[in-house]
């Protein structure tokens, strides 16, 4: 029970964190406000510093447990695929719209990660010939959770409220996100998991240490300036924020998860993803003192209800039938 509560804490708080890193206090009324006054990290700082962070605090365990690494080069550039697409794509899109979104609604739009994962690993064993494909309560699913994402984004704004507008970009960004989220959960389905004897510990640093290599190679275009406005030091709150944001959120949390995931099995453990918007939201506003509109709420339920579908996970007499 301790490490699933410190898992949905710390995913769910990763989003305040990001906000903090790059120096907000606060979000105002709504989408479209800025990241508050104070100094802290640019966009590119949080999302390099915290795989950087993570990759340490994973060699680490590696060093302690005495695991071994992975010493295939198929599988090296498989989880450095898998880096891009699960940290450092992901961590750039959400810091980016972390300067934008309150951490709250970038929260809520992370639980849509299920539904672009449901599609990515449908489209991926189709492309391999195995032709699965989604079921009729899937599909509505995928379907309804599109519906709740309309209705976090509050889509019949788009005309009337220029500042709501002008925050869409930022949103797809998080939406972005998970579809990156989405195909590297497929990518590493087929082409890693149960394909090699090393466990997940092993490859978790080898996929964020993948991450670290090249978003240190790419850091003179990722990180130009560390420090937003490029003069002075960060704050004591960004620095703390990055470093639990990093070595908690993007190091411990995956020790967490494969803990829970063998204790409790994978369907209890995959119920902290419907946990994780709750505490972003609470988070957002008893830290930040966010406002929560009616419809983020609202979407969201409909959202989780959307992945319920999708995972097969909703009550049923009997089993749906595959499409035709």
């Amino acid at each position: 029970m301790a490490a699933y509560a410190a898992l949905a804490l710390t995913w769910g708080s990763s989003f305040l964190l990001i906000k903090v890193a790059l120096g907000g206090s606060g979000s105002g009324p709504g989408p479209g406000s800025g990241s508050g006054s104070g100094s802290g990290f640019t966009v590119g700082g949080v999302a390099v510093g915290r795989i950087v962070l993570g990759a340490a605090a994973l060699v680490v365990l590696m060093a302690l447990s005495r695991t071994r690494w992975p010493r295939e080069r198929w599988l090296w550039a498989h989880l450095a695929v898998v880096g891009v697409l699960l940290c450092l794509a992901p961590f750039l899109l959400f810091s980016w719209a972390g300067e934008h979104l309150p951490s709250g609604l970038s929260a809520i739009l992370n639980a849509t990660t299920p539904i672009w994962t449901a599609l990515a690993v449908t489209a991926a064993s189709r492309t391999a010939g195995r032709g699965e494909r989604l079921t009729r309560g899937q599909v509505a699913g995928v379907a309804l959770g599109v519906v709740g994402v309309a209705v976090v984004l509050g889509l019949w704004r788009v005309v009337a409220d220029a500042s709501f507008a002008a925050s869409v970009p930022a949103q797809l960004a998080c939406l972005g996100a998970t579809a990156c989220y989405g195909t590297g959960f497929a990518w590493m389905r087929r082409f890693v998991t149960g394909r090699h004897g090393h466990g997940p510990l092993a490859v978790a640093a080898g996929q964020v240490g993948s991450a670290a290599v090249l978003g240190l190679l790419l850091s003179p275009v990722l990180v130009p300036r560390l420090i937003s406005g490029g003069v002075g030091a960060p704050g004591a709150a960004p620095v703390l924020a990055l470093v639990a944001l990093g070595v908690l959120g993007t190091g411990l949390a995956y020790v967490w998860s494969t803990f829970v995931l063998v204790e409790w099995g994978s369907l209890a453990a995959s119920s902290v993803t419907y946990l994780t918007p709750l505490v972003g939201v609470l988070a957002g506003v008893a830290v930040l003192g966010e406002r929560v509109t009616w419809n983020e709420p609202v979407g969201a339920l409909v959202v989780v209800v959307s992945v319920l579908l999708v995972q097969q996970r909703w009550p049923r007499r009997s089993p749906a039938a595959p499409l035709p």
